[in-house]
Formats: structure tokens, sequence, C-alpha cells
């Protein structure tokens, strides 16, 4: 099996990236955080993190204000929002050595798009998480419930390569439930079988997913995104099976109520991840030929208030 090697750089040290690669760091692995809003208070106090899985503090992680201060890494986590990529190609350019791999776990459709562009397709692995995670203070996460990543190779036909094994054995040692895929894009379909209604409708209603489910008809509505998003992927030649949507209305049942990080990002007046999450998807459908009209709608409301949050107008 192959070896992905020890060092590990994390773009964007939020709910996410804070989660992850502070389980990596824990587990001994040399791990490099870019750093934003946080940086004093990573520097002086470490990395907290709670969760039911146990908390833990990360006490003197290596905290980075540019990618450009950063070492060449075996591993680049991409954690930060779709929102922030137009700055992805500057700071993978200093990360990169000749076997990296950049994983990018982000939200959306074609999100891989521009780590391609910067460093070629062969070094990219696309990953959607399963995690449900909050920011609560600088160099503070809050881990609710969940946090498994599935992911497979962006370039098609590689199947279940030597390095997604390679990623599975090294996540595993941090206690991180990776699951390679041979098919990418079912991944992608899948997560967003629930990113679409969960995500759109916690704006637009101003409610967790308890909330969402508990009212019949926010839930009707949920059921019918859904399935909106399945017809979207068999028009772009990929089977979601009909049993997955209600495998997804269980577990969010399930779950502790969670605010979506949407809603989240709405509430803070941060620029919302509204393309990757429904504007490519809903420009895929129309490109196979399907008119995903209730998304549409969706990706509609979402782009008002969007502009509205940032003063600008079209």
């Amino acid at each position: 099996m192959a070896e992905i090697g020890n060092s590990v750089a994390v773009l964007g040290t939020g709910a996410l990236g804070g989660f992850y690669g502070g389980l990596l760091a824990q587990a001994k692995y040399d791990v490099h955080f870019l750093v934003r809003s946080d940086y004093e208070q990573l520097r002086e106090q470490g990395l907290r993190v709670d969760s039911p899985l146990g908390d833990f503090h990360v006490q003197r992680p290596h905290v980075y204000r540019q990618a450009a201060d950063m070492p060449a890494v075996d591993l680049v986590m991409v954690c930060w929002k779709t929102t922030s990529n137009a700055a992805l190609a500057a700071a993978l350019e200093p990360l990169m050595k000749a076997n990296t791999t950049v994983l990018v776990l982000q939200n959306g459709w074609d999100v891989e798009r521009t780590a391609v562009d910067a460093v070629g397709g062969q070094h990219v692995v696309g990953g959607c998480c399963f995690l449900c995670s909050n920011r609560i203070g600088p160099g503070h996460i809050h881990h609710l419930d969940y946090g498994a990543i599935a992911c497979g190779e962006y370039q098609t036909g590689d199947g279940l390569t030597p390095r997604l094994q390679a990623l599975q054995a090294m996540f595993q040692r941090a206690n991180i439930d990776l699951r390679p895929s041979a098919d990418l894009r079912l991944v992608r379909w899948k997560k967003l079988v629930w990113n679409i209604p969960f995500n759109g409708l916690s704006v637009l209603l101003s409610s967790d997913t308890r909330q969402l489910l508990e009212d019949s008809s926010a839930a009707a509505l949920a059921h019918e995104l859904m399935e909106e998003v399945r017809e979207i992927a068999a028009a772009n030649s990929t089977e979601i099976d009909e049993g997955h949507i209600e495998k997804m209305l269980a577990d969010t049942r399930k779950m502790v109520p969670y605010d979506s990080s949407m809603l989240v990002d709405f509430r803070a007046g941060r620029p919302m991840e509204v393309e990757s999450i429904f504007g490519n998807p809903l420009r895929a459908g129309l490109a196979a030929g399907y008119h995903a009209r209730k998304i549409e709608m969706l990706y509609q409301a979402l782009s008002y208030l969007d502009r509205e949050h940032s003063g600008s107008s079209m």
C-alpha cells in the first residue's frame, strides 16, 4: 500500500479543519494550520476541541497567517468554505511537493475545479464530511455528532487507488472514519441530497434540523428537494438509490438539533456557499436537460439574501 507521509497542511481552521486537523495532531502527525482571525489565540492558548468522543487540547499547534510561510507537505486539506477559493491557487503553490495530495473537503458540486486548475487533477482527491461541528470561540471547536468522511479520486476511472487506501489508514490512526469510494461523483451527489434541503431551508425558515423535520410542511419540502437532487444526478448518469433519502431523513432525525453551516454563516453576516451548493448542481442539471424548479427557487431566494448581506446588487 502507498504511503501519504507525515506532514499535513490545514487550510481553514474552523469547525471542520480544527476538528480533523486537531485529531491528526493528537495522533502525532506534523500538522500545520493556516489561520485567520484566531491566530493569536491558537499560538498562545492552543486548539481546544470539545467532543462526545473525548475532549482534547492541542497545546502548541503550528499556526501561520500566510501560506507562503508554511512548509511543503505531503497532504493539504482544503477545509475553508468555497467562498474563499479565489485564494486557493496562491495558497497551494508553496505547499506542493512532487507527490503532494490535495484533499478538498468542501460542500457542493465541482468544488475541486480550483485545486485541479492550480495543481493538476492527478494530485486531487475530493471528500464530503458528514460532521456536526461548530466553532464556538477563538481556537475552540465544539464537535456535536458524526464525523465520517467519504472521498474519491478526482480523475475518473482511477477507482479505489493505493492512495485512497493510504489515506484511510492514515486517518484511522487519528480515529477519523474515512471511507474511500470508487466514484467521487456519487459521493458528491449523495451529500447534496442532504446539503441542498437542509442548508437552504435552514436559512429561509431560520430553523435547525430538528425544527425542520418536526414541521410537516418543511419536512415535505425537504423530501421533495431531495428527490430533485436524485433526478439531477440521474440526468448526469449517476443513480442514487431511493432508500438513500429515507436514510438521510432518519439519520437527521437522530442527530442532535443542528444549525447548518449556511445558517451559521448567514447569521454571522458572512458570504454563503450559494453557488457551490445550489448554483453548480442546478447548472449541471440544466446542461443535462433537467430543470430542477424547486432547487432553482431556493437558489434565487438565497442569492437575493446573499447579495443583501454583501450590499451588492445585480
